[in-house]
């Protein structure tokens, strides 16, 4: 699963990573945590690209109560299609959620060791997304979305059997955002050679310590 991520990337860096006619206006975060904003690009049926907002936790369409949205952080992309509460979405509502590195934890006895996991180069990625608007909650309408997850690779799989489903450079993004036909070979688990993860302090288990040292190395 993917129950924690951060963001910190330079604002130009970003506009040039994800091809955004103009910066984000954001702050760094390095523990954005379900129900929070999350910084993420959707297309519109014109093909034009936009810089949203949006609230991590999907409420479906057709829901009335808003806690839905807890329960519905991450979708299993082998399933998402055929779930009520994210076919439509898989349908027609891809979105890139912005990160440059996420959390897991690795059971250890009774107690659980958290690991910050990213690329080796520090490079920002996305993760496949799929958002709804919803205008029957309280305070709506209301934008949200879920990260879709898939089978870890060897660098999280001795951490955690699963792992969100990453996208890296335009033509991922293009794709995704796109949809078609071949979206199922962006849903294998992401080559772990590039990647890297080191444990870190417990700090990060409370969504209100949102701070640098959450990436911090522990021995």
């Amino acid at each position: 699963m993917c129950g924690r991520f951060t963001y910190s990337q330079d604002r130009q860096q970003t506009a040039e990573a994800f091809g955004l006619d103009e910066p984000p206006i954001y702050q760094s975060r390095y523990n954005i945590a379900p129900s929070n904003e999350v910084l993420a690009i959707v297309e519109h049926p014109e093909r034009t690209r936009e810089y949203r907002r949006l609230r991590w936790g999907l409420i479906p369409r057709w829901a009335d109560d808003p806690a839905i949205g807890n329960r519905l952080i991450n979708a299993r992309c082998e399933t998402a299609a055929t779930k009520p509460s994210f076919r439509d979405a898989m349908r027609h509502r891809h979105c890139l959620v912005l990160a440059d590195g996420f959390y897991e934890w690795e059971k250890k006895g009774r107690v659980k060791q958290p690991y910050y996991i990213r690329m080796r180069d520090g490079r920002p990625f996305a993760f496949a997304g799929l958002w709804e608007r919803n205008d029957r909650v309280p305070d709506s309408p209301i934008d949200t979305c879920t990260i879709l997850t898939t089978d870890a690779n060897e660098t999280i799989k001795p951490i955690h059997e699963r792992m969100p489903v990453i996208l890296c450079g335009q033509e991922d993004y293009d794709l995704w955002l796109e949809g078609g036909d071949a979206l199922e070979r962006l849903w294998r688990p992401y080559d772990g050679v590039p990647m890297t993860s080191w444990p870190v302090s417990r700090l990060v288990n409370s969504p209100r310590h949102d701070a640098p040292d959450c990436i911090e190395a522990i021995e």
